[in-house]
């Protein structure tokens, strides 16, 4: 057997259907278009999605979820994971990036109540919640 004795197998491969060749070729006429109306035309197909008029399937189910673009992302953080200050030290947004506490790009910094803390903390422009204000102004520390 040689390479140019080769041949696919039978039925492996179909003939082109080749439309528009005239009434004997029985592909003629409308080139199986059908007569008339939308597909029937150059470039006539309905839309992806299209159901005929019916009511589609995208606008028949509900939508679920919001994303809120102003929404304020704040970083974090317990009292205890200010200890690494030293007592008497004025805790911001940036003396909090300058030791790497926090990392990446955030609005806000809000630190909670869980957690002891002895030393003494002047805190400028974060937000604290209410067990954390207790806890840093019972320690002698203030937030501005």
């Amino acid at each position: 057997m040689q390479i140019h004795d080769l041949t696919p197998a039978l039925g492996s491969r179909k003939k082109r259907k080749r439309v528009g060749r005239g009434p004997g070729s029985g592909m003629g006429k409308t080139s199986t278009r059908g007569h008339k109306g939308l597909k029937a035309r150059a470039g006539g197909s309905v839309r992806p999605g299209f159901e005929g008029g019916q009511m589609p399937l995208y606008r028949r189910l509900p939508k679920r979820g919001f994303c809120n673009i102003f929404k304020t992302h704040n970083a974090i953080l317990n009292i205890t994971e200010l200890d690494l200050f030293e007592d008497g030290s004025i805790i911001d947004v940036e003396a909090l990036k300058k030791i790497e506490i926090i990392k990446g790009r955030f609005d806000g910094v809000k630190i909670l109540g869980q957690g002891e803390t002895t030393k003494k903390f002047f805190l400028k422009n974060v937000l604290v919640s209410k067990s954390a204000r207790e806890k840093i102004e019972s320690a002698g520390g203030s937030i501005e």
